[in-house]
């Protein structure tokens, strides 16, 4: 699946339509043409050059999260406190996703985010019972609900979208977010109706506020999780922060030299990839090397399985080891493209970079300014909602350098 960039190989249908409510049918669901043409518009908001201008916006939108803590320890003892990191860092990262990519309605953002972040609770709820026959028949209160959020959502994400429109038109503005691509690309393809280009608009904001900060949230959190076990790597971190960004705030240059914070993060992601597989469905019968995948076939890579396997890794597979990285992912174990955080092949995910950069930007906030273990609160409780998350969150004890 790593080498294959055939539309033939897409989104299983089954899961699609599972997730429909939350995705509907934009860039993370579709297949073929449409995910291509997709993909054209998306794809260039996320190149490096455009997140290395977004890294000033970042460390603002940390700033508020700092201060809570700070004021947390003073609240609590004046030396400690106890801190569950998980929502705290959600907010960020929506904060970052709504400013960055739909500008100035990050206000309403928020509000779209903590409906999005129910849908998601409701939807991984009923998964268990996705498949058995009669389950849409069922009258569950909370289909109903699902339904519900699906619209208040979408209405949100379109009021959104009217008052950009009126904004550019009224004003002529020179904004060129994310949004505003999303409206261009809409209105110039020909093949979209009215009612198309309306589903296209929000089916891809949807995507992207749920993909572009629940990930990186919860990858956020694990990589605090662990560094909470490991005091010695929480030190090197701190060192190297300290001598790259010599006591000021990160910018793009000294983010992209954080050597030891990027090793941490690849290894937290290997042990926690928020996606606990990549499924592909063969829409028509293709040809991998020598096998003949017949049409509907679905083809499973469970990434936790693969990113500890032991002949791949090595006997230390299932320890945290950001040593391993230290020459690049290439060299980190037997074979590089079974490390797969961000998904596999032509479909590799589009908002790896700005994920990497944001999570070097929380480590290295955080690390200059506290030393943290982890917490009596905290029960190791990994749980799938959609993404690998702690189930019961993650709690740790900080205090201030």
């Amino acid at each position: 699946m790593n080498q294959c960039i055939s539309l033939d190989l897409g989104k299983p249908s089954y899961i699609t339509k599972r997730l429909a409510p939350m995705l509907g049918n934009g860039i993370l669901r579709s297949n073929g043409p449409l995910w291509a043409q997709q993909r054209k518009i998306i794809a260039p908001e996320f190149f490096m050059d455009k997140v290395k201008v977004m890294v000033g916006l970042m460390v603002e939108s940390m700033q508020p999260l700092v201060r809570k803590w700070e004021d947390s320890i003073e609240a609590q003892s004046g030396v400690m406190a106890d801190i569950r990191v998980d929502e705290d860092l959600r907010g960020f990262t929506a904060d970052v996703i709504a400013r960055a990519c739909f500008g100035s309605s990050y206000s309403k953002g928020r509000e779209i985010f903590s409906k999005l972040r129910k849908l998601q609770t409701d939807i991984s709820k009923q998964s268990f019972l996705f498949g058995v026959p009669g389950y849409g028949l069922l009258p569950m209160k909370k289909q109903n609900e699902i339904l519900s959020l699906e619209r208040e959502i979408e209405s949100l994400i379109w009021e959104t979208v009217k008052e950009r429109e009126s904004k550019c038109k009224e004003a002529c503005s020179s904004e060129k977010d994310l949004l505003h691509l999303i409206l261009k690309g809409a209105l110039n393809d020909q093949s979209l109706g009215e009612d198309s280009s309306k589903r296209f608009i929000v089916d891809n904001c949807k995507n992207i506020y749920f993909a572009g900060h629940e990930s990186t949230a919860v990858a956020a959190s694990w990589c605090l999780m662990l560094l909470a076990l490991q005091p010695e790597w929480q030190s090197r971190v701190r060192a190297e922060v300290a001598q790259v960004c010599g006591g000021s705030l990160p910018d793009a240059d000294s983010v992209s030299r954080l050597k030891t914070v990027t090793m941490v993060i690849q290894e937290a992601l290997r042990l926690y990839p928020p996606a606990a597989f990549v499924s592909r469905e063969a829409l028509e019968e293709i040809q991998l090397g020598n096998v003949t995948i017949p049409k509907g076939t679905c083809l499973w890579t469970l990434i936790p399985t693969l990113h500890r396997d032991a002949e791949i890794w090595g006997s230390d597979a299932n320890e945290f080891k950001p040593e391993r990285f230290s020459d690049g992912v290439s060299k980190a174990c037997k074979y590089p493209q079974a490390y797969i955080p961000f998904g596999v092949g032509s479909r590799l995910c589009l908002g790896r970079n700005m994920a990497m950069v944001q999570l070097k930007i929380v480590l290295a906030l955080i690390i200059s300014k506290f030393t943290f273990s982890l917490s009596p609160k905290y029960r190791h409780s990994p749980a799938y909602r959609m993404i690998v998350e702690p189930g019961n969150g993650v709690h740790i004890l900080i205090q201030n350098i």
